[in-house]
């Protein structure tokens, strides 16, 4: 996907999906109305980087029903064996009611020749945290993760 405006350019190139949940969570109540978070996150990813999703997100937000801001660290173990370090932080919204809205930043880091080129790239999320069909389980969350491509700028 290429985006002008202004004669800046942008490319987007799809990565990776990945689902998962947070099968274990923690609060607390701060002043104000605030809330710290701490979730551990379940899941898979598939596309070019395919594997196992663990992590651990430390979300801070602002009011039971506003928004909150991610801090989400984490390692995929591929496929092939090999480890990739994942760290994420943006804005999750608190619409649409059932499908709230993800945004947000990810950079990953790997000592593996095949993802190496990763420790230097931005790459950009969209996703959705998806009310769990269960209504004891907790949400299902779905990231579509892509890298921001560098082009020339336009004289």
């Amino acid at each position: 996907m290429l985006t002008r405006a202004r004669g800046l350019a942008v490319r987007l190139e799809p990565l990776y999906r990945i689902r998962f949940t947070y099968p274990e969570e923690w609060g607390v109540e701060l002043e104000g109305g605030w809330q710290q978070h701490l979730f551990l996150a379940e899941g898979r990813c598939e596309g070019e980087i395919t594997g196992r999703f663990r992590g651990a997100n430390f979300p801070l937000r602002r009011t039971q029903d506003g928004p909150f801001c991610p801090d989400f660290r984490a390692a995929i173990e591929t496929d092939d064996g090999t480890t990739i370090y994942v760290e994420c932080h943006g804005y999750g919204r608190a619409y649409p009611p059932g499908r709230r809205q993800i945004v947000g930043s990810v950079l990953h880091l790997s000592d593996s020749e095949r993802y190496r080129r990763l420790n230097d790239v931005m790459c950009v999320c969209v996703g959705e945290v998806r009310a769990a069909e269960n209504p004891d389980a907790g949400p299902d969350l779905v990231l579509d993760v892509a890298e921001l491509v560098w082009e020339p700028i336009a004289d």
